[in-house]
C-alpha cells in the first residue's frame, strides 16, 4: 500500500544521509517515477524531502528536520519503547505501530541490542486476563470516533442502575485503576461526563459529525470518577492471605491470631466492591464502619432468602 511505502520512505531517510531513487525504487519494487511522485505527497505533507544532484546523489531529509541520535539516552529510548509497546497491547494499530517502527529506526545498530534488552526488562500489559473482548472492542471503537469527529450512542447504567440512552462527542480516553472511561460531551445532559466502560452496552459510532468543543482540564481529584475511599477493618480466614495481600498489599495485615487476621482494607461504597466481598462471605466478617457492616449483614439476609424453600 502508497501509505505503508511512504512510511518506509520516512523511515530509511531518517537513518540514512541520503538513497538514490533508483535504490528505493528497487527495495519497493516500483519504477523510479513512482518514487519521484512518493516525495513529492511526503513534501505536500509537510516534511521537507530534498533532492541531491550528480552521480552520487539522491533523496533525504532536511538535516534540521532529524531529530539528533544521541538526544536521548538508551534510558529514554527504552522507557519510550516500553510505553508504546504498552499501549499498543490495547489499541493495536498501525499509527502505534508505525510510531514504533519510526522510534527503532532512530536507534543507531550499534545500541539497538542494548535498549531492547533495557525494553524487554519491564512488560506492561494493561490488558486484563479475563475475558475483554467487549471492552477492548469499545475502546477502539472509541478512538475511531475520536479521530473521526463522530457521535457515539449506547445504552447506560449508573451507579443507582438506572438505564438510559445516550449520545455523546467523545474527546477523552481514560485508565484509572483497572478501570477504563470515556469522557466526553452529553448531549442529553449539554455537559461533559465520564462513562465508564464497563457499565456501557451497544455502543456505536453514528454518521453524524460533531464540531469539537474546548476540553475543560482534566480535575481527577473532583470529578465523578474519583469514588471517595474509606478505611474498612476486616477479620479474615488465614487461607486468604493469599488473596488479601494480592489486593491489598501486606501491610494491610494489623494482628494475628492462630486461625485469623485482622486487616485494614480501603473501599469504597459501590457495588463492586460489595460483590468483591461476597466472594468471601464464609471466611470475611466486616468489623467497622458500622453502617458498612449492616449493609453487608442486609445483602447476606436478601441473599439467603432466596433460597428459602417455599
Amino acid at each position: 500500500m502508497k501509505i505503508e511505502r511512504l512510511l518506509s520512505i520516512i523511515v530509511i531517510l531518517l537513518e540514512r544521509k541520503k538513497v538514490p531513487a533508483p535504490k528505493l525504487a528497487e527495495i519497493f519494487e516500483v519504477t523510479t517515477r513512482t518514487i519521484y511522485r512518493d516525495i513529492d505527497t511526503l513534501n505536500a505533507a509537510g516534511i521537507p524531502i530534498i533532492t541531491y544532484p550528480g552521480v552520487n546523489g539522491g533523496v533525504g531529509i532536511l538535516e534540521e528536520f532529524k531529530i539528533e541520535k544521541n538526544l536521548f539516552t538508551s534510558e529514554d529510548l527504552a522507557s519510550l519503547l516500553t510505553g508504546l509497546s504498552s499501549i499498543n497491547s490495547t489499541f493495536s494499530s498501525s499509527e502505534i505501530t508505525n510510531a514504533l517502527i519510526k522510534l527503532k529506526g532512530i536507534i543507531p545498530q550499534k545500541k539497538l541490542k542494548e535498549i531492547e534488552q533495557k525494553t524487554n526488562r519491564i512488560i506492561i500489559d494493561i490488558t486484563p486476563w479475563k475475558n475483554s473482548n467487549n471492552v477492548s472492542s469499545d475502546l477502539k471503537n472509541i478512538k475511531s470516533a475520536m479521530d473521526k469527529n463522530k457521535i457515539l450512542t449506547f445504552k447506560y447504567e449508573d451507579r443507582q442502575r438506572k438505564k438510559s440512552t445516550r449520545k455523546i462527542e467523545p474527546y477523552r480516553i481514560i485508565l484509572k485503576g483497572s478501570d477504563w472511561y470515556v469522557e466526553g460531551f452529553c448531549i442529553l445532559r449539554e455537559d461533559f461526563r465520564y462513562f465508564k466502560l464497563s457499565r456501557i452496552s451497544g455502543l456505536k459510532i453514528t454518521n453524524k459529525s460533531f464540531i469539537p468543543r474546548e476540553i475543560p482540564e482534566s480535575d481527577p481529584e473532583n470529578g465523578p470518577i474519583q469514588e471517595k475511599i474509606i478505611k474498612m477493618k476486616v477479620s479474615v480466614d488465614k487461607s486468604l492471605r493469599g488473596e488479601f495481600s494480592e489486593l491489598y498489599g501486606e501491610k494491610c495485615f494489623l494482628s494475628e491470631t492462630e486461625s485469623r487476621y485482622t486487616a485494614e482494607i480501603p473501599f469504597a461504597d459501590n457495588e463492586y466492591s460489595y460483590r468483591l466481598l461476597m466472594g468471601f462471605i464464609d471466611k470475611c466478617e466486616i468489623l467497622e464502619p458500622e453502617n458498612i457492616r449492616n449493609e453487608f449483614i442486609l445483602r447476606i439476609k436478601k441473599a439467603a432468602n432466596l433460597y428459602k424453600q417455599k
